[in-house]
């Protein structure tokens, strides 16, 4: 029972170590050589944990090579196109200017169940609503609505809107985050004075995010009512705690 954990353990370290080398993409976004390979890997690295009788470096080679090969198709996929498309296609547009392109769809093997499916994957349930519809190369599709069935921007309604990146947690679970608050731009403090400011400490904080302007979201680890300000404003103090009560 031992050897066989140990080989499980090494193993799994291994092909951990393999599908980071390869590069992150979720499992419907593989293209069709990483789907392959990655089936491949996870085959062979059973075979030394239901075969005691089998080598470990039995498994670890193939596996290695495997690896290795990906990385070389990768590799020729971005300096040649002609590579790329023999390796993972094309994408395929199914739907221009409102019209569904039915040899498209017979290339793909697309139903017309398959394409709605799509569609709502997509949030569109009205074919009504697409100009454009492309399948993607990992199977997916990408949508584009009719101007007329779009949801406007702010831009387009004439609404002025600071551009910024979104919040992040700099406590969690009592626990000062030093890195999210260096990317943030604030001292190492930040926290803890922000959170003096509301007669608490960071440990009584369960989560804490904040943005690079400096407004924050409070939730206290006793269950109490959030704490939210706008822009680190002193004067904020003074609202949350009414809200509280």
């Amino acid at each position: 029972m031992s050897v066989i954990l140990i080989r499980s353990l090494i193993l799994y370290v291994l092909v951990i170590f393999a599908v980071r080398l390869m590069g992150k993409r979720q499992l419907g976004e593989l293209q069709p050589s990483e789907l392959v390979i990655t089936i491949l890997v996870s085959n062979i690295a059973t075979l030394p944990i239901e075969d005691v009788n089998i080598p470990v470096l039995v498994g670890i080679t193939p596996i290695f090579a495997m690896v290795c090969f990906e990385v070389t198709v990768s590799w020729l996929c971005l300096r040649f196109p002609t590579v790329r498309r023999f390796i993972s296609g094309s994408p395929k547009i199914v739907i221009r200017g409102g019209r569904i392109d039915r040899q498209a769809m017979a290339d793909l093997r697309f139903s017309v169940d398959d394409l709605m499916m799509a569609l709502r994957g997509s949030e569109v349930f009205d074919l009504a609503e697409v100009q454009y519809a492309i399948v993607e190369t990992t199977g997916s599709m990408s949508v584009m609505r009719k101007p007329s069935a779009d949801t406007p921007t702010r831009g387009e309604l004439g609404v002025q809107a600071e551009d910024s990146d979104p919040p992040l947690v700099i406590v969690s679970d009592g626990i000062v985050l030093h890195t999210a608050l260096r990317s943030l731009g604030f001292d190492s403090d930040y926290a803890d004075r922000t959170a003096r400011r509301f007669g608490l400490k960071a440990s009584d904080i369960f989560i804490m995010t904040a943005d690079s302007s400096g407004s924050c979201f409070i939730s206290p680890r006793d269950g109490g009512r959030p704490i939210i300000t706008q822009g680190g404003d002193e004067s904020d103090k003074a609202k949350n705690q009414c809200r509280d009560t």
